[in-house]
């Protein structure tokens, strides 16, 4: 009979603040010790538990004996000719590798993160939802991923504004960790990151949407729409058969009535298929009269869908015909296209060429 394993040691980076409380208060240490632990997480971000200077001998002798401090790794990194776009494969624990993606642009910086490996969600065009779901990442993971980019900028003493959870995966379908990661990344006693610089981008998760509203989770969100009739949604989002898209609206509009804030809407265009005036058409009175606005997204090519992305003409025509309804639309900046900085891309090309290496 096989030894059942020792389970693994807390990563410190899974614990929000009030957790890491009650774990160092169980061990007989004050909130000022686990406020001083926090910082050192978080503003100095130190690496090991070597370099927790400032706590006690006896509290860092305990925190080495029954924690772990545990961050993603490298395991490949690509940059883009333009200079500003920088994508990271990252390997877990257990071998597992998801995408991470740092955007540079005029005074800011943005990183795009994973929640999940892999995504259960099967979207036809992107490059994760073909290689199907894994499993879900920790709050740590999620954290993780923030605190590498944020290394990577104070080496040119850059620092990190905008954060999108729209790498791999579904974020409210890892409802509790990822928003568990976000309350961390916006603790003022942390990362102190603005909420009105997070985004989470969902591909429809009715009952996750209408938890954000409920629980007023401070995140702008994204809803990833691509067509305006359940047919042409649904042939491009599986997710689509189960919340349908009057259903999805509904939600929608709950939310923005509840918290009062306006939902962007994600359109990937796609030449011939969801870019012609009858789509932009129906689109427009989907959402005429909601405080909504469409980010218009060319589309990102992958192995896995033939399909191109629409030419100019068609991206203006498209947006012409949502004004004619009072529907705000922005054309997104692609970055990063000759690094496969597509949602999947680069872990599918990795993994073609050589499979994962072990931790």
């Amino acid at each position: 009979m096989q030894p059942t394993p020792s389970p693994l040691p807390v990563n410190l980076y899974d614990l929000s603040r009030a957790a890491l409380g009650e774990l160092l208060a169980g061990w007989g240490y004050s909130a000022y010790h686990r406020d001083l632990l926090w910082e050192a997480l978080y503003r100095q971000q130190v690496e090991s538990f070597d370099a927790l200077t400032g706590l006690r001998p006896d509290l860092v002798g305990a925190l080495r004996e029954r924690t772990r401090l545990e961050r993603p790794v490298t395991h490949h990194e690509v940059f883009s000719t333009d200079g500003y776009t920088r994508k990271l494969l990252l390997r877990l624990r257990d071998g597992q590798t998801v995408e991470t993606v740092l955007m540079r642009f005029k005074g800011r910086a943005t990183v795009c993160l994973s929640t999940q490996a892999g995504c259960a969600m099967g979207c036809v065009f992107c490059a994760t939802g073909q290689m199907g779901f894994v499993r879900h990442l920790t709050p740590g993971e999620i954290i993780g991923q923030v605190l590498h980019v944020t290394r990577i900028l104070r080496e040119t003493n850059e620092s990190l504004r905008n954060v999108v959870l729209m790498g791999m995966g579904e974020p409210l379908h890892n409802y509790d960790a990822t928003l568990a990661a976000v309350d961390t990344m916006v603790d003022p006693k942390g990362l102190a990151l603005a909420p009105r610089f997070i985004t989470l981008s969902t591909v429809g998760v009715v009952p996750g949407i209408r938890r954000l509203a409920d629980e007023d989770r401070p995140v702008q969100l994204a809803v990833s729409l691509h067509g305006a009739t359940e047919a042409e949604r649904g042939a491009l989002v599986p997710a689509a058969r189960k919340w349908p898209l009057a259903e999805l609206m509904d939600a929608c509009r709950y939310y923005v009535e509840k918290r009062k804030r306006r939902i962007f809407f994600e359109w990937a265009l796609i030449a011939g298929q969801n870019d012609t005036p009858e789509q932009a058409h129906t689109l427009g009175r989907l959402l005429e009269g909601m405080d909504a606005h469409v980010n218009v997204i060319p589309l990102n090519p992958t192995v896995g869908y033939a399909q191109s992305p629409s030419g100019p003409e068609a991206v203006r025509a498209f947006q012409d015909i949502l004004a004619s309804y009072e529907v705000p639309s922005t054309v997104r900046q692609r970055r990063g296209i000759d690094i496969d900085a597509g949602c999947g891309q680069l872990k599918a090309a990795v993994e073609r060429q050589r499979p994962p290496t072990a931790p």
